[in-house]
């Protein structure tokens, strides 16, 4: 019932009407003869088509909560959260996934130190030569 949603079943109807055949609605509108005689009952039952305004479920998991939780401390685990919202961690994986919220991505070290780096780079020279062993 595509149609329907569309409020075609008038203009389908009243196209038909005015002298078109069948196949020329069904290539017109692009629909089965099953959806047009759906759409005459509906308009000969109801009288019109009713738009639906589709309302979303309440959701268990608030989002907005959801949201300024992990504005707050976003290095929270979903362990964390989800003892805070008192639901299982697949739970709130999934409606942080549903809000657009990815894993954090790290692709360079944050604690970059020369003075680490120059230390560490000492150590292979303190090393005897003939205690080093060679990858073969």
């Amino acid at each position: 019932m595509y149609g329907i949603q569309r409020g075609l079943p008038k203009s389908g109807d009243s196209f038909q009407a005015g002298g078109h055949t069948f196949k020329e609605l069904k290539e017109m509108f692009k629909i089965t003869p099953r959806t047009y005689y759906q759409w005459v009952e509906i308009l000969e039952t109801i009288g019109g088509v009713k738009v639906e305004i589709k309302q979303t479920r309440k959701r268990k998991i608030d989002p907005d909560a959801l949201k300024k939780a992990v504005e707050e401390k976003p290095d929270a685990y979903l362990r964390e959260l989800s003892e805070e919202f008192n639901r299982s961690t697949t739970a709130i994986y999934k409606r942080l996934i549903s809000l657009g919220f990815t894993y954090k991505k790290t692709f360079t070290y944050s604690e970059k130190s020369e003075e680490v780096r120059a230390k560490f780079c000492e150590k292979p020279a303190r090393i005897p030569e003939e205690t080093r062993t060679r990858a073969v």
